[in-house]
């Protein structure tokens, strides 16, 4: 008996960019207001970081609302609605539960139900990654419409008096809508990550510290969330900057050049830069190191909104291309980097 043939969907040759959204809190923190809790200067944060005020959210807004808003706004400006999409990602470290995840929540806010959705854990590269699954998911017929969302809440994981990265940190979302396209809009990801230095980032304690904490605290009438805090064993971010620094400058100018290589284009060809909003100076020092000439346009949105993580890089896209619109249509090198470490970068055609 012969074996049947097998049905298998149709592939799509190409992908790209739709549409893009964007939400930031309304609360603004600025470097005065962070050296209430740490002893710093303005100019010192300025200086080091190129920060000048960072959005945080309030109490009652949720990594689920902010990506919910920033979904909404990238549908669209890409002209569909939620019932088109075949698939959600949403890349965050910040969603407060294991599970559900929130992009299944975030699926059925925006009318996307029953499509699959999923969160990715790649901090800082989480959005480059969501990029590169959203591509595969297009160009191989599994989804003929991918919703890609990065979102922060770093503002509920940090210690505002710890010293090595709580100041430089912010909360909001960005989104688009990656789907079919008759030219090519993305081009291969280079993506990756080094576990050898996985602890220059990451959280104080786990949460099975806090819950070991609390289970020797029962004897003694509980313990309350404010006196986890005061216990310092609330788990809170902390990184060690030298290092993540040197391996943000060095090692990732490299992986941003075989993007280009990947893309089969040079620095000449682009008109944009969109590197993870991390610190002032790495974005300069990359530049450098990648020879961009003046006529490229450099994101940063690190002054005014802080470091955002996964949300970083399309919250500043979203910017430049407000401030840039001209840019529509042209060529962007965006690279993420962080946490993990782990890293992912594409060149792509701005929406």
């Amino acid at each position: 008996m012969s074996t049947p043939t097998l049905k298998q969907s149709p592939v799509n040759e190409f992908s790209r960019i739709h549409g893009i959204g964007a939400f930031r809190p309304d609360v603004i923190v600025s470097n005065d207001d962070v050296c209430q809790w740490i002893e710093s200067s303005d100019e010192w944060i300025r200086q080091r970081t190129g920060i000048i005020t960072r959005h945080r959210a309030d109490k009652g807004t949720s990594v689920i609302d902010m990506a919910e808003a920033a979904g909404r706004e990238a549908l669209e400006n890409a002209g569909i609605d939620g019932s088109q999409l075949g698939a959600v990602i949403v890349s965050t470290v910040t969603h407060p539960y294991a599970t559900p995840s929130a992009a299944t929540q975030i699926t059925e806010r925006l009318g996307a139900t029953p499509a699959p959705a999923y969160d990715v854990s790649a901090a800082c590269a989480g959005y480059c990654y969501g990029i590169a699954q959203a591509d595969a998911l297009v160009r191989s017929g599994a989804a003929n419409y991918v919703l890609v969302i990065g979102v922060e809440k770093l503002s509920d994981i940090i210690d505002n008096t710890e010293r090595t990265i709580s100041f430089l940190l912010g909360d909001g979302a960005g989104a688009v809508v990656v789907g079919p396209s008759d030219t090519p809009g993305i081009a291969p990801s280079v993506w990756g990550s080094d576990g050898s230095k996985s602890g220059a980032i990451g959280m104080t304690h786990s949460m099975l510290d806090v819950r070991e904490l609390s289970l020797a605290a029962e004897s003694e009438g509980g313990v309350s969330a404010a006196e986890l805090r005061e216990t310092k064993l609330w788990p809170t971010l902390r990184q060690d900057g030298q290092t993540v620094f040197r391996w943000a400058v060095w090692e990732m100018a490299k992986a941003a050049q075989q993007a280009l290589d990947a893309a089969g284009i040079t620095a000449e060809d682009l008109s944009a830069f969109v590197p993870h909003q991390a610190n002032m100076r790495i974005i300069d020092e990359m530049a450098k190191q990648l020879k961009l000439p003046e006529s490229v346009v450099i994101a940063r949105d690190i002054a005014d909104a802080g470091n955002t993580s996964a949300a970083s890089i399309p919250l500043a896209t979203y910017r430049l291309l407000k401030e840039h619109p001209e840019l529509s249509g042209k060529l962007s090198l965006q690279i993420g980097f962080g946490a993990g470490l782990v890293f992912g970068a594409q060149v792509v055609v701005l929406p």
